[in-house]
Order: structure tokens, then C-alpha cells, then sequence
């Protein structure tokens, strides 16, 4: 009795054994397919867009905290110092800090593709990182679009002056730091570009998942 009992329990611990391999073999048999329908393509260039998305919002920041420069400019016949730092503008601060959110953001989301892709698993495995990943790329591409447009406007404020009012074009004497700002500027915007078709893809690996 006690041996077809043990029997039993081989058996059943036998068959439990081929369900789980053959879960295992069905998982990897989907992403399988999934990759020839394009899911891997998706992944990589989500792992490209990523790498992108962050050396742009670097560069932007790097710009950025270097822009400052002293000089001299002259008004109504009288000679001025000037002390350009970019920490002096609101808008050049919050430019810096959605900069600096979105490397961040790019970087942790760069490792964790670049070993899910290694290890020839899914960039997103679950419906809710998905969803997470669709709502930060979404929230971050409108912060570095604001940024971006705001800190556009203190650089054309300082190469074009204030309308009806006689200030010279101060970039005229700190063409270093204005330089800065707008190459700055040029690189934040790109990296909102780089952010618009992750959205994309984000929707299309919510749509694995239906």
C-alpha cells in the first residue's frame, strides 16, 4: 500500500515537472514569435531611443551649468559690468532639473533594457511597467518641452532686448554664455523628440499585452 502510495506521489510530482517545463517552453516559445513579428525590433530601438534620450538631456545639462561669463557692455555713454550666470533665471533652473529628472530616468531605464535584452528577455515583461513607462515618458517629454520654451524665451530676451525699451542685445558682449543657453536649449528639445516616439512604443508593448 505504501509503495503505490509513493507511486502516486511520483507520478504526480512527474507530471507537475512537465506542466512547469512546458510553461517554461510556452513563455519562451511567445517571446519567440513575439520577435518575429517585431518585438524585438521594438525593444532595441527602444534601448537606442533611451541611450539618445539620455546623452541629449546630459548635454543640455552640462551646457547649461557652464553657462556663465563676465563682461563689459556700455549704456547711454556709461560702461557696465555684467555677470551672466545661468542660476540667476527661474526658468534656466527648472530647464536644469527636468534636464537632470531625465537622465536619471534615461539611465535606469537604459540598464534595465540593456539586461533584459542581454538575458533575450522583454524590454517590458508586465502590462503595469508598461503602462508606468507610458506615464513617466509622457510626463518628462511635457516637463522638457516647458523647460525648453521657457528657457527659449530668457535666450531671445537676451539677444533681442525688451520690446519699447532701450536695452542693447546683451549676447553682443556675452556671446559665451549665450552660445550656451541656446545650444542648451536645442538639445533639450531633442531629447523631448527622443521621448515622443518611446510613448509610441510604450503603446505599442501595451499591446502585447491585451
Amino acid at each position: 500500500m505504501a509503495k503505490a502510495t509513493e507511486q502516486k506521489q511520483d507520478s504526480h510530482t512527474v507530471e507537475v515537472t512537465k506542466l512547469d517545463i512546458r510553461d517554461v517552453v510556452t513563455t519562451a516559445t511567445t517571446y519567440g514569435e513575439d520577435s518575429r513579428h517585431g518585438g524585438r525590433r521594438i525593444d532595441v530601438a527602444m534601448f537606442m531611443l533611451r541611450a539618445m534620450c539620455m546623452a541629449a538631456s546630459a548635454v543640455a545639462v552640462s551646457l547649461m551649468v557652464t553657462a556663465r561669463e563676465t563682461s563689459m557692455t556700455t549704456l547711454y555713454g556709461f560702461e557696465f559690468q555684467l555677470n551672466a550666470v545661468w542660476s540667476l533665471s527661474d526658468s534656466l533652473i527648472y530647464l536644469v532639473v527636468v534636464s537632470s529628472a531625465t537622465v536619471i530616468y534615461s539611465l535606469l531605464q537604459l540598464v534595465i533594457s540593456g539586461t533584459r535584452l542581454w538575458r533575450r528577455s522583454p524590454v517590458i515583461p508586465t502590462r503595469t511597467q508598461a503602462w508606468f513607462c507610458f506615464v513617466a515618458d509622457q510626463i518628462l517629454g511635457y516637463a522638457m518641452v516647458s523647460g525648453g520654451s521657457a528657457a527659449l524665451g530668457v535666450t531671445n530676451m537676451n539677444r533681442t532686448g525688451i520690446r519699447h525699451m532701450p536695452l542693447p542685445n546683451f549676447c553682443k558682449s556675452l556671446g559665451f554664455f549665450c552660445d550656451h543657453l541656446a545650444i542648451s536649449v536645442v538639445f533639450a528639445l531633442f531629447a523631448f523628440l527622443l521621448l515622443a516616439p518611446s510613448s509610441i512604443l510604450d503603446v505599442l508593448s501595451l499591446s502585447r499585452y491585451q
